[in-house]
């Protein structure tokens, strides 16, 4: 396989950071562009990120001492040194849209963690085991912009990997109405229980943006492509509730859904579908794939976040408690590690995924 110089836009965040770790030992991806804000600007990676490395593992060789970008200024730089860019970027939505949109401009594939570009209509919005197919929506973001490289492709947002890969095999049956609540890990706001000490028993029963996203961003993930634009899916209807509790990382939830008068499936028939639901070929195709998507958990207390987050090296998701419901036909819960399959890793498998696709 060809190997792809990589850039990091952000790469002092939390995610900037989990994304540094990751892609230490990737067999097609190389760092060789670390870029910030202007203040981190010119200082050795190890310095920039002083006082504030949130992994677990140290940094890693190869980037201690590579300097810092400033991704703004430097952009011209950054993109004749990589074949494409990571970005998680903590700026405006307005400011996030326009810089993405510029290097894509310099004609270098943006491969987005942030929230920005994900309802530009033709922006591609994946995660590789549910719509693979979107990335037919590149060539036509290609002509717009007028470029031959360039373009802009976002994952979801952290929290959908907590109950969407499990509804989407059940949407044939279907699948009218859902209701999910999730709890939320800290690292999702980009924090850790030194950096936010008010977290320590507590739970936040808000989270800005959070149930807007969880409630529309399904249903483009779940579109069609039309004549080169995505048209949103209409159901099922969800509504969500959204809240942070004192967990470092990992993102539960608790989903409750109805179908369809006469087509509801039983419950041995959903986790058939589960089971079944995967594409044999893309752990062959793509190294960060986990080989099974979706674990279901037969015991009545898990999936448990501190104990489940990291199955599949945190790329699987996790599913457990399925069962009748009084108001609903079934209720299940999810678990997904929100930095790496909802964040870092999940960006790292839709890059494998347009490389392997030709798109990058």
């Amino acid at each position: 396989m060809k190997q792809y110089r990589v850039g990091i836009l952000g790469a002092t965040g939390m995610v900037g950071q989990r994304l540094v770790t990751l892609l230490a030992h990737h067999p097609w991806f190389s760092v060789t562009v670390l870029a910030a804000s202007s203040k981190s600007a010119g200082l050795p990676y190890h310095k920039a990120v002083e006082g504030r490395w949130s992994m677990d593992t140290p940094i890693p060789k190869d980037t201690h001492d590579m300097p810092v970008y400033d991704l703004q200024a430097d952009a011209h730089k950054i993109t004749s040194e990589v074949d494409f860019v990571f970005c998680a970027i903590n700026m405006t939505k307005d400011e996030i849209r326009t810089l993405e949109e510029h290097y894509a401009l310099l004609e270098c594939p943006v491969v987005s963690n942030n929230s920005a570009h994900r309802w530009t209509e033709d922006v591609p919005m994946i995660v590789p085991e549910i719509n693979p197919e979107h990335t037919a929506l590149i060539p036509s973001q290609r002509k717009r912009l007028g470029t031959k490289r360039g373009f802009i492709a976002a994952k979801s947002n952290c929290s959908l990997q907590s109950y969407v890969p499990a509804l989407h095999p059940l949407r044939k049956f279907g699948l009218e109405k859902v209701l999910v609540c999730t709890y939320q890990a800290i690292s999702g706001a980009g924090k850790t229980f030194d950096s936010w000490p008010d977290m320590i028993d507590n739970c936040i029963p808000y989270i800005a943006g959070e149930e807007e996203k969880s409630e529309s961003e399904p249903m483009k993930l779940w579109g069609t492509i039309r004549e080169g634009v995505l048209i949103p899916a209409s159901t099922p209807s969800i509504t969500a509730q959204c809240i942070r509790v004192p967990c470092s990382d990992g993102h539960l939830a608790a989903c409750f859904m109805k179908f369809k008068e006469g087509h509801k499936p039983t419950v041995e028939q959903i986790k058939v579908e589960w089971q079944q639901f995967y594409d044999s070929t893309l752990r062959s195709r793509l190294p960060s794939a986990p080989k099974h998507f979706l674990h279901y958990f037969s015991c009545d207390d898990r999936p448990q976040t501190k104990l489940d987050r990291m199955t599949e090296n945190g790329m699987a998701i996790s599913v457990g408690r399925l069962r009748p419901d009084t108001q609903y036909d079934y209720k299940f819960v999810c678990l997904s590690h929100n930095t790496l399959r909802g964040a870092a890793g999940g960006a790292i498998l839709l890059a494998e995924l347009l490389c392997a696709e030709g798109y990058i």
